[in-house]
C-alpha cells in the first residue's frame, strides 16, 4: 500500500498528496477526529508507533510526485513528542526532496518541527495549527502539544528563513480567539486556511454565520491569500442568500 496518497473528502481542500510518517500522535487533543479515522481508542492513539520502512517507501514513491506538494501530516504530527526523538521526518522531508518533490508540514510541535528548517525552502511549506492564545485552553484541549506562542514564533522564524508559512484554523473552538490569532499573525502567515468545528454536538452552540462573515472580511482587509473551507463557507452563502 503506498505511503504518500490522494486525501479525500475534507482532506482534499488541504492539499491533493499526503503521507502518514508515523501511528497516532502523543499531543492528546480532546477535539481530534483522527482516532475514530482510524479505528483506535483515544488511549491507543495516543501510543505513537513507527511505520516500519517508511523512508524506504517514500523514497520509492517520490520521484512520481516530482514538482508536487506531499502534506506531512494529516492523521499524525511529524513533530510530536515521540517523532521529534526518531528523525525520520527529516529523513523523509529528505528522501521527498530527493524525488523532487515539495513539502508541505502541519504541526503544533513548535520549536520541535524547528530543527528542520534548514531543509525547507521558499517551494516548501511550514504550516501550524492555531486554535487558542489563552495558555489555559490550549492545556486543558491539547495538553501534550506546543503552546500557542511557541507556535507563533516557529511561524516567524520559518517566515524569516524564507520559508512559505500557512496556518490551518480548524477546530474553530472559540470564535473571538481564533479572530484575535489571525490579526496578530498578519506578516507571519502567507496562506491562511479556516474551517470551522466538526465532530462534536458543542459546536452548535457556535454562531458559525457570525464567525463566517467576520473572518472573511478580516481577511479581505488584511489583504492575504486565504480559503474559507467548504463547511465553513456554506455560511456565508446562506448570508448572501440572505440579504
Amino acid at each position: 500500500m503506498p505511503i504518500i496518497y490522494e486525501p479525500r473528502g475534507k482532506a482534499k481542500e488541504y492539499n491533493d498528496l499526503a503521507a502518514n510518517l508515523y501511528h497516532g500522535c502523543d499531543h492528546g487533543c480532546t477535539y481530534c477526529y483522527a482516532p475514530s479515522a482510524t479505528y483506535k481508542t483515544r488511549e491507543a492513539f495516543g501510543q505513537v508507533r513507527n511505520r516500519p520502512g517508511i523512508v524506504e517507501q517514500i523514497r520509492k514513491e517520490a520521484a512520481a510526485y516530482k514538482g508536487r506538494e506531499v502534506l506531512l501530516c494529516f492523521t499524525c504530527d511529524p513533530y510530536s513528542s515521540f517523532a521529534a526523538g526518531t528523525g525520520i521526518t527529516r529523513q523523509a522531508i529528505e528522501a521527498l526532496h530527493d524525488g523532487g518533490a515539495h513539502v508541505a508540514i502541519l504541526t503544533k510541535g513548535g520549536k520541535r518541527s524547528m530543527a528542520d528548517f534548514d531543509l525547507l525552502t521558499s517551494v516548501d511549506k511550514y504550516g501550524a495549527t492555531l486554535t487558542f492564545i489563552s495558555d489555559e485552553d490550549s492545556h486543558a484541549w491539547e495538553p501534550g502539544a506546543a503552546l500557542p506562542a511557541e507556535r507563533i514564533e516557529a511561524l516567524r522564524q520559518a517566515k524569516a528563513r524564507g520559508i512559505t508559512t500557512w496556518a490551518s484554523f480548524e477546530p474553530v473552538i472559540d470564535p473571538e480567539q481564533t479572530l484575535k490569532l489571525i490579526e496578530m499573525t498578519n506578516g507571519i502567515v502567507d496562506i491562511y486556511k479556516v474551517g470551522k468545528w466538526n465532530h462534536d454536538k458543542r459546536a452548535k452552540e457556535i454562531d458559525w454565520v457570525s464567525f463566517a462573515a467576520r473572518a472573511k472580511a478580516l481577511l479581505d482587509r488584511m489583504g492575504v491569500e486565504h480559503m474559507i473551507k467548504k463547511d465553513l463557507a456554506v455560511y456565508l452563502a446562506d448570508q448572501a442568500v440572505a440579504a
